[in-house]
């Protein structure tokens, strides 16, 4: 697979970018030489290797989630400004 000038234009304009010809030229070189080099990697037999979503073996970290009682909810409206049936009342701030 090889990068053509006119690819390297089409993805210029899709990126709305602005490039000399001789810039052209030169990327359209590079890409090239970018695609051959990782289109050596179809040349790696990987037959047996198990795919991989991570390099390493990652496991969950986070607590189990175990349920206990919260706050009486009286003890919470305690000290609130303003409170209807068992919640926190606050002005509207949405018209």
């Amino acid at each position: 697979m090889s990068i053509t000038k006119d690819q390297v234009i089409h993805v210029s304009k899709l990126a709305r970018l602005k490039f000399s010809d001789d810039e052209l030229e030169k990327f359209s070189h590079q890409l090239d030489s970018i695609i051959k080099y990782v289109d050596k990697l179809n040349e790696l037999n990987t037959d047996g290797v198990e795919p991989t979503a991570h390099i390493v073996p990652i496991s969950n970290v986070f607590r189990e989630d175990v349920v206990v009682p919260s706050m009486d909810r009286e003890k919470i409206l305690m000290n609130a400004k303003e409170k209807e049936d068992g919640c926190f009342k606050v002005p509207k701030i949405i018209e």
